[in-house]
């Protein structure tokens, strides 16, 4: 029988037989900005970057982080054996760039086992997991260097986002009920294993930057030596009332009663009870100083005895127009508050369309409170401000909605 034509796949600055497997189109936002991390990695240290990507598939997030991000050893696992042809022929260029390049196929619970074993860090280990990855974490804590980075993905979208409750418990030790940012919610819950993790290993995390278009939910986190001050403070619990819509937050090292909703202030029928999730992550998604350093052009102000890996204006013309455009959604919403509401719930609640985002910020941010729209979920808002306090600039942001424009004014939607 002949052999097949290999189904050949140009990305960024990459080309590479997908050998008919599985593989996601759609997931290039995150293998671009795995290149930006990587990159941003090896500019960190001492010139080498060790690479362990613990679920190859075709071998593609290795291939681009030895050739793109220059990494200083690669290696690349899957537990099919029939893929290890396919993984050496696509992975056969990089030692030619000076990249240390070993290729393996065996179970990843059995390859983070070895490096436990040989004692082997890596500055970048990826597990592209399908399902909860959550029983892989210790063991891959234990993979990771010392302010090296676990860049974790899971496909598991049901437990937690609490359309399968009793598999959450098991898979992830928390409570998650429904909630109108579920995305959210998974990742603040993916966030929550690995931080307990670290800590029972007696390290620090520092989360980079967390993401989902819905289907996956991917999280980079540094692994530091030792937790910093008031770490554990972030570890706490996410209260929604379905009834009133309000949302409260509480870390676990404060714990106490949850304060009255409005479901609570009205003057008959019975409160709501709270739907309560976590423990999970309370505290920032993004880190801004790490994300300003992945974005192309960063790298231009750098003298240039230090640009000797590939310059990141360079770097990012292999990227696609997605690629940026989380990047800087990442970067205009750190996450830093866990209450997001989609306009749209909120217009319900209040009887008529979605107020605007952009209206409700500019005004919450004007009576001296934090609002942003989410970066993780689109047409959200997260605010701290008071949930009557919320609705209230809401149902303003209505009023103006409807009233009609002044003589001589051009809506700016519709203005040419």
């Amino acid at each position: 029988m002949a052999e097949a034509f290999p189904q050949l796949h140009r990305e960024g600055a990459v080309e590479l037989d997908l050998g008919g497997g599985f593989f996601r189109p759609e997931s290039r936002p995150s293998r671009d900005l795995g290149v930006l991390l990587a990159t941003w990695l090896a500019r960190q240290g001492t010139g080498t970057l060790r690479v362990l990507d613990g679920m190859a598939g075709s071998g593609i997030r290795a291939l681009r982080y030895g050739a793109e991000a220059e990494a200083t050893a690669v290696w690349a696992n899957d537990a099919d054996p029939d893929r290890r042809p396919l993984l050496e022929r696509n992975l056969a260029g990089l030692p030619a760039l000076g990249v240390d390049l070993r290729v393996s196929v065996r179970t990843v619970q059995a390859l983070l086992a070895e490096a436990l074993i040989r004692q082997d860090r890596f500055d970048l280990v990826d597990l592209d997991a399908f399902g909860c990855p959550a029983a892989l974490v210790p063991l891959a804590l234990e993979a990771v260097a010392f302010d090296g980075v676990l860049y974790l993905a899971s496909t598991d979208g049901r437990s937690p986002t609490g359309h399968d409750r009793p598999a959450a418990v098991r898979r992830l030790g928390a409570a998650a009920r429904a909630h109108p940012a579920s995305w959210e919610l998974a990742l603040r819950l993916q966030l929550g294993v690995i931080a307990r993790a670290a800590w029972a290993l007696g390290r620090g995390v520092q989360p980079l930057f967390s993401f989902s278009e819905g289907r996956t939910f991917r999280t980079a986190v540094r692994l530091r030596r030792r937790a910093s001050p008031g770490e554990e403070s972030r570890l706490g619990l996410l209260a929604l009332c379905h009834g009133c819509g309000d949302q409260q937050v509480q870390s676990l090292l404060q714990l106490r009663r949850w304060a009255p909703c409005l479901c609570r202030q009205a003057p008959a029928g019975e409160p709501t009870p709270l739907a309560i999730s976590g423990p999970l992550w309370i505290g920032p998604l993004q880190d801004p100083d790490v994300l300003g350093a992945m974005a192309p052009g960063a790298e231009a102000s750098m003298p240039l005895a230090e640009m000797t890996l590939l310059p990141l204006p360079a770097l990012g013309t292999l990227l696609e127009p997605a690629s940026l455009k989380l990047l800087q959604r990442l970067q205009a919403d750190l996450a830093t508050v866990a209450r997001c509401w989609p306009t749209a719930e909120i217009g319900r609640r209040l009887g008529g369309g979605p107020p605007r985002l952009e209206v409700m910020i500019q005004r919450l941010r004007q009576l001296g409170h934090g609002a942003w729209a989410s970066g993780v979920m689109a047409a959200q808002l997260r605010s701290d401000a008071p949930w009557p306090v919320l609705l209230e600039v809401a149902r303003a942001a209505q009023a103006d909605a409807r009233r009609p424009a002044e003589p001589g004014h051009f809506c700016r939607d519709t203005a040419k």
